[in-house]
């Protein structure tokens, strides 16, 4: 299984923290898509269509979204045509080869966070309210914090009761200061009291959450947009980052606030939450693949220090522990 052993090599250069964070963050995921492709392999004696169209339902209900099953099936079905592969379980390690290609297209290492080496570097947080924005930027803060970097928060979302109050507990939490107005305001005003605050105070990092509303595309753009142009116009090039954050156990619904952000707004990353609360953890290839958005960061569990930098090795080993461990013995 050499697709599987140069999964392993990579992750031993990664600490063992950080890969058994994803072993155990994707569990639920890998019991229920993982679980089922062992049925699947131990059911058939060997690869035919009845088995691709087993397989099909299986990615679909792992939302791995419907274009990209189609597009990985049909591909397995000229892989195994062209390799002459009858025994189902070597398509196992095409499959995990193909989902780690489809994500990865031809970047082998992906884009990480775009953090300025020299001056401020601010980054945009938007998304829709109840998936975990607040949180993930209270636990950016602390991961950034704990690179060394001076870290600022503003509290952007003004129109959300308790918003504003919820940030600031985070910024309490982590040990950073928040900028702030009364609720009501105007969130570009924020905006711009943030920028000057952070150039003052020489800040490495600001981190900068918006209002969350989806129900108008067209007023979300509007206010986005004025957000943006402060921001650009105290800061050239900023924000260096717009970060989506999208609540992993919603699935396909995920999927489609993603697709709405990003006719909205210029997405340049995804932060996906809770993905160890989700049985369905292939909405990360739907969106990589049909969306062509990175995935940035994942919140694998509760704990301050459970948002986790997205690498693609370390998913798919989380995806596939049981057999990518065997082929290592």
């Amino acid at each position: 299984m050499t697709f599987f052993k140069k999964i392993k090599d990579k992750l031993t250069q990664q600490t063992d923290a950080v890969t058994e964070k994803f072993k155990d963050g994707l569990s639920k995921t890998r019991d229920n898509f993982s679980g089922k492709m062992n049925e699947l392999v131990a059911r058939y004696r060997k690869v035919d269509e009845e088995f691709f169209e087993e397989l099909e339902e299986i990615l679909i209900q792992a939302d791995v979204g419907f274009e990209t099953v189609m597009e990985l099936v049909e591909q397995l079905r000229e892989e195994v045509k062209l390799r002459n592969i009858q025994d189902p379980k070597e398509v196992q390690e095409v499959i995990v080869e193909k989902l780690v290609a489809i994500y990865q297209g031809e970047d082998e290492e992906l884009p990480e966070l775009n953090i300025q080496s020299e001056g401020l570097t601010v980054i945009l947080f938007v998304g829709v309210n109840g998936v975990g924005k607040t949180t993930t930027i209270g636990k950016l803060a602390h991961h950034l914090k704990s690179e060394g970097k001076n870290v600022l928060l503003a509290a952007g979302d003004t129109f959300r009761a308790g918003a504003i109050d919820q940030l600031d507990v985070w910024g309490e939490r982590v040990g950073v200061d928040v900028i702030k107005q009364a609720e009501g305001s105007d969130p570009a005003a924020v905006m711009f009291d943030a920028v000057q605050a952070a150039k003052a105070r020489g800040v490495d990092v600001l981190l900068c959450d918006t209002a969350g509303r989806l129900q108008n595309k067209v007023n979300l753009m509007n206010e986005l947009e004025k957000v943006k142009r402060v921001i650009t116009r105290e800061v050239p090039n900023a924000p260096h980052e717009v970060l989506l954050v999208l609540d992993a156990t919603t699935g396909q619904n995920a999927f489609v606030q993603a697709k709405q952000f990003k006719e909205a707004t210029d997405v340049s990353g995804i932060v996906l939450t809770k993905l160890d609360g989700t049985a369905k953890g292939g909405i990360v290839i739907a969106i990589r693949n049909e969306l062509h958005i990175p995935v940035k960061f994942v919140g694998l569990g509760e704990k301050m220090d459970d948002l986790q930098a997205f690498d693609a090795n370390e998913y798919v080993y989380g995806l596939f522990a049981d057999v990518i461990d065997e082929a290592k013995a």
